[in-house]
């Protein structure tokens, strides 16, 4: 479980650069150490989201992904290896995140987010990220979020491009289907294995992602509630739209 218990001697080398740092330091570190994250979905988004949160420090993580890693994951999905072929993706990145930093309490949950089971899911955690590929899965996730008060950080990729935002109605943000409408059905949006996805372009949204997840934590800078962040690789570009 996340705790409010002093660094450790081994925790406060392992986050120096953390504990220095103007602005942050010791306070928010032990926010970190004191929260929980859900991460809905291991692949492209959600493994650079995982590995940074979890060498940040996260106090639990826990990982929701029904799928088992595929060889054409691993061109974008950090986590996970070439040994790892055919495992359960909640397992292999259960497994990465425990590598990286064994002071992060991990929880595998290897099955598919429905309507029975959304909001047992998201229960035990106070922030959640969704890098899932589609709106029913999405839908589904930002309706449990805003039903527990719990920040959402949302990321999407296809191609060269990608964007990350915050939903977070309960302080005042737009709703979700602000955004991504109603009448919006996954047959209008693009997709990774038809389109294809550089795979760097992953990298970038995920580890935004988990940026958007520190800020709110801490209370850090201001989060993209009611803002897109929109970034565009081939002209090394990035834009933004309210909504």
């Amino acid at each position: 479980m996340p705790s409010d218990s002093p660094l450790s001697p081994e925790e406060t080398r392992r986050y120096a650069r953390h504990l220095v740092l103007k602005g942050f330091g010791g306070t928010a570190q032990q926010k970190l150490k004191a929260a929980s994250v859900l991460i809905v979905g291991a692949g492209g988004l959600g493994s650079p989201a995982l590995a940074y949160l979890a060498a940040a420090g996260i106090g639990r993580l826990g990982i929701v992904d029904p799928d088992s890693v595929s060889l054409s994951n691993l061109q974008r999905q950090i986590v996970h290896t070439t040994a790892g072929l055919g495992t359960l993706k909640a397992d292999s990145a259960k497994s990465f995140a425990e590598n990286l930093n064994p002071h992060v309490v991990v929880d595998a949950i290897p099955e598919a987010v429905t309507a029975a089971n959304a909001a047992d899911i998201l229960a035990p955690y106070d922030l959640v990220l969704d890098g899932t590929d589609n709106l029913v899965t999405r839908r589904l996730v930002a309706a449990a979020a805003a039903a527990q008060q719990k920040p959402l950080v949302s990321g999407a990729v296809s191609m060269f491009s990608g964007q990350v935002t915050v939903f977070a109605p309960h302080l005042g943000g737009p709703r979700h289907d602000a955004l991504f409408s109603e009448d919006a059905d996954d047959d209008s949006l693009p997709s990774c294995e038809l389109n294809g996805i550089l795979g760097p372009v992953t990298g970038v949204i995920g580890t935004l992602m988990a940026m958007e997840a520190i800020k709110l934590i801490t209370g850090t800078g201001t989060p993209l509630i009611g803002r897109a962040l929109i970034y565009d690789a081939r002209d090394a570009q990035f834009s933004e739209i309210a909504y």
